[in-house]
């Protein structure tokens, strides 16, 4: 793509986490090749008359379709919904670019979670492995990512196909382990909740990827990705919640209790998560750079600074 001149991105879902952080990584840089398309807050890709009028009123030159149902265990409360916004939202994205006549490129940001289970002797993931969700989200997730690339080969719209693993940072919802972590910690720490934080299982690993990183992965594959093709955003290094939760406390300078939770537990839980980055690596160059204790030292002062002025 032509950096040289200033085109216009369309991020849905501009106004949740990674949709600000996108933003913020615009004015911060100044970044001279894009400039951020209006969107109401309101907006829904449920309805297909309203995307329809914003991508005419919009006339991206460039799509970062991020705009989802993201929580899992929201996806098992509320399947319905998850499919609805997850799969028919893309579908009316996609009807809309092309009744629009969209020449530029469509970056679809799908998720690790496609992969389901995977044994431990198969790790890292990589993306030529048969995809097998196991929950709704991941479900939605696979299907819209088909729906993109049956898109892309039906009709020659460009689009990437990318698979981010687990996010952390600052800004990032409760609804997420490490998030609500760093939630409860603050809490403690500004002395509103008892000197207990109550968890999941925390012997499970994941792939954890700062949120920043994560963007910058999503620049470098609107740039250099191939369309039609599909790319893990992922750390490579896998960590426990435990050893996650053990800085977050260090970091926060309190004693507390851990407390397990069985409500909090998810079923079929995958052990231990890992995933292959080399992929977008050898198109871009891209890879993380952002080390983990910055991350979660990051996400604790968020929540210490939204709780004290809360």
């Amino acid at each position: 793509m032509n950096a040289a001149a200033t085109r216009t991105l369309l991020v849905t879902g501009r106004h949740g986490f990674v949709g600000g952080v996108i933003a913020q990584r615009l004015v911060r840089t100044k970044h001279r090749a894009w400039t951020l398309a209006d969107i109401p807050h309101d907006f829904d890709l449920r309805d297909a008359a309203a995307t329809q009028r914003l991508i005419a009123a919009a006339r991206p030159d460039a799509v970062v379709h991020l705009a989802a149902q993201s929580a899992v265990p929201e996806s098992f409360r509320d399947p319905e919904t998850t499919l609805q916004v997850n799969v028919m939202g893309t579908l009316h994205l996609l009807q809309a670019l092309s009744a629009n006549a969209f020449k530029g490129r469509l970056l679809f940001v799908g998720t690790g979670d496609v992969y389901g289970f995977v044994p431990e002797s198969e790790l890292p993931v990589a993306e030529t492995r048969l995809p097998r969700p196991r929950n709704p989200y991941a479900v939605s997730k696979l299907a819209a990512e088909s729906l993109c690339w049956q898109w892309h080969s039906s009709t020659g719209l460009e689009i990437v196909l990318a698979r981010p693993f687990n996010h952390i940072g600052p800004g990032q919802s409760e609804r997420f382990a490490v998030s609500d972590f760093a939630r409860q910690i603050a809490e403690i720490k500004l002395g509103r909740q008892q000197p207990i934080i109550r968890t999941g299982d925390l012997a499970v690993t994941r792939d954890f990827t700062d949120v920043r990183d994560v963007v910058e992965g999503y620049f470098a594959l609107l740039q250099h990705g191939v369309a039609g093709e599909i790319y893990n955003i992922c750390s490579g290094i896998e960590y426990t919640l435990q050893s996650l939760l053990d800085e977050l406390i260090a970091l926060a300078g309190v004693s507390v209790q851990i407390q397990a939770e069985p409500a909090r537990m998810r079923t079929a839980e995958q052990r231990r998560m890992r995933g292959d980055p080399h992929k977008i690596h050898a198109i871009s160059g891209w890879h993380a750079t952002m080390p983990i204790h910055e991350s979660l030292r990051n996400t604790l002062q968020f929540w210490e600074g939204e709780l004290a002025h809360g």
